[in-house]
């Protein structure tokens, strides 16, 4: 179904909406790896409210998926099913300290703002955001950390639409925290955040700040076309160290290449289509299972159907 058709299905469900309403939508203008196909209906609400009133009017059959920036993302080409919203900054982008502790920031609120922010505010602990290339609603579902912390240990109250678009606010223990994991219901919408630091010197938290920067610099490549960290540490060790011991270090598959700067780093070298993106990334997860007998988890979200005769097994179907 093409988007026009599926905007035509819906014909009177989606008046009053106030946000924009985009058909066939090509998705690597969006994401980081400038790869992939296209959604069916991109819908950028105006706000809350009128995400609520998006979700009420579309029907429990069409598929609704949510995406940030794009920075942790890989589509296929075969392209998103249904509608995917993307929250806008306008909506969705605010971030204010609201006691000399505590901050509240909204799911399209990049990370590295929120760690701005805390510096101006004297705000301690947040500094590891101003390292993760990603908006707040992703940190929330993924747990995203960096420099030795994680979003739970911030984290107070989370605002969040389910898939009718009743609002719920879930507490830090409902939302079920684990490494690069949330347990909280996939059909949940992430719309703000509460966090809670500490009071810190600004001279302290700029300093912590530059480390994580020089960090980023000298070890990622943060220049590339790439999704950030590719797969998730396994236990008691890194994925890089297992990556790098499979011999993957710099291997390509069509445009797409495992990073010899830093091999947990995909980056698409110009031309990587979605395909050759995964195929890469299933090619390295097959080698070190049979190198190490590790079995890789991804920790770059892929979304959207295969191109017919481009589908990639995970681990290739070997060793399963």
């Amino acid at each position: 179904m093409s988007g026009a058709d599926l905007l035509k299905r819906l014909e009177g469900r989606l008046e009053g909406l106030r946000g924009r309403i985009t058909p066939d939508a090509e998705m690597d203008k969006i994401t980081w790896f400038r790869a992939g196909g296209v959604a069916e209906v991109l819908f950028q609400p105006a706000d809350e409210d009128d995400l609520a009133a998006f979700l009420k009017a579309v029907p429990d059959d069409v598929p609704v998926m949510v995406v940030g920036i794009g920075s942790n993302l890989l589509v296929r080409d075969g392209g998103i099913p249904g509608f995917v919203v993307r929250l806008s900054a306008k909506g969705f982008g605010e971030v204010e300290a609201i006691s000399p502790t505590r901050i509240r920031a909204g799911a399209a609120c990049p990370d590295k703002r929120v760690a701005a922010l805390a510096l101006e505010a004297g705000i301690g602990g947040f500094h590891f955001y101003h390292g993760i290339p990603g908006a707040i609603g992703g940190a929330l579902r993924m747990n995203a950390g960096a420099n030795g912390v994680e979003t739970r240990e911030r984290v107070v109250e989370v605002r969040a639409l389910d898939r009718k678009g009743e609002l719920h606010v879930l507490s830090n223990e409902q939302m079920g925290y684990s490494y690069r994991h949330s347990s909280a219901a996939k059909d949940l919408i992430f719309t703000s955040a509460i966090f809670e630091g500490v009071p810190e010197d600004r001279e302290a938290i700029k300093a912590a700040m530059d480390a994580v920067q020089h960090h980023r610099e000298t070890v990622q490549p943060i220049r590339e076309k790439t999704g950030g960290s590719t797969f998730k540490n396994p236990p008691g060790t890194s994925a890089w160290k297992e990556i790098d011991k499979a011999g993957c270090r710099g291997l390509m598959i069509g445009g797409a290449q495992m990073s010899p700067m830093h091999c947990n780093f995909i980056i698409n070298t110009g031309t990587a289509t979605g395909y050759d993106l995964e195929f890469l990334g299933e090619t390295v997860r097959a080698k070190v299972l049979e190198t190490s007998g590790i079995r890789l988890e991804w920790e770059i979200k892929r979304l959207g159907n295969f191109k017919k005769g481009k589908e990639v097994d995970e681990f290739l179907g070997q060793l399963l």
